[in-house]
């Protein structure tokens, strides 16, 4: 992966793991019971910023290795960037809310949750995708 690509997932990443850290507070907030709210929704949101960050520095980090076209590579660190943001943004929305956006429709915050996770769940199988067809043909190349 080009390094300005890995570059813009490293940043992205760590603004998502941020985002994850601050879902930190409420989260405990709720477990101490001087905020109302469920606990599994925060807890979500706080491992969603955290772990799909977690998963953009990886990525960047096993780039070097990919074998990817310059537009698929391109094509892989927005898939991540969406896909992190997506996550993390639905499950704090969806805490704050309370709702869980596993179907479109009820309330318009739950069908924004719903679209953002359907976003994040089509870019990260793409995402993906993308790694294994990298790493498979950069096998093959050696």
């Amino acid at each position: 992966m080009r390094e300005d690509i890995s570059r813009r997932v490293i940043f992205h990443g760590a603004i998502v793991v941020l985002l994850g850290l601050a879902a930190g507070f409420p989260f405990a907030f709720v477990i101490l019971g001087s905020m109302n709210g469920d606990v599994r929704a925060w807890r979500m949101a706080h491992l969603e910023g955290v772990l799909n960050g977690l998963v953009m520095f990886a990525v960047a980090g096993i780039a070097p290795r990919l074998t990817l076209s310059e537009g698929r590579q391109s094509l892989l660190g927005w898939c991540l960037v969406i896909t992190g943001y997506g996550n993390v943004i639905a499950s704090i929305v969806g805490a704050s809310v309370g709702v869980r956006g596993l179907e479109a429709g009820g309330s318009l915050a739950n069908t924004i949750v719903y679209l953002l996770f359907v976003v994040a769940v089509a870019t990260i199988t793409v995402a993906m995708v993308l790694l294994a067809l990298g790493t498979r043909r950069s096998a093959a190349t050696r």
